[in-house]
């Protein structure tokens, strides 16, 4: 199955938690995110099925390799992004808010670009 945009942002949402916190429940996404309990149940269902994350007897979830990788990824395009548009003049919040559409849609070669860029500046 592939991975599209809206189960990128939740293993995102995972990688960030994950970073905060030691145990990750499926609310703690639904609060992140602002997202319904039914929505979060189905798209976690999903990851969980095609291996990108894995859930616990206790409901904790956490990040498979393949989820870690691919969270990494989306989650250092969002980082770069952001503070691309921020360095171009873009205030914080619209450049989060951009960073955010862009990310998924940005080729390998035009993010390697941007990142040399913001790299050297």
């Amino acid at each position: 199955m592939p991975l599209l945009e809206s189960g990128e942002n939740y293993l995102e949402a995972i990688l960030i938690l994950s970073n905060k916190q030691s145990e990750i429940h499926a609310i703690d996404i639904v609060n992140f995110l602002n997202f319904s309990k039914p929505s979060v149940s189905i798209m976690l269902k999903k990851l969980k099925d095609s291996g990108y994350i894995s859930i616990d007897k206790n409901s904790h979830i956490q990040l498979t390799i393949q989820g870690k990788n691919v969270a990494e990824k989306i989650y250092e395009r969002h980082t770069y992004l952001t503070d691309f548009l921020i360095k171009i003049g873009v205030d914080s919040s619209t450049a989060e808010e951009d960073a955010c559409k862009i990310e998924h849609d940005l080729s390998d070669k035009s993010f390697q670009a941007i990142k040399q860029l913001i790299d050297k500046l």
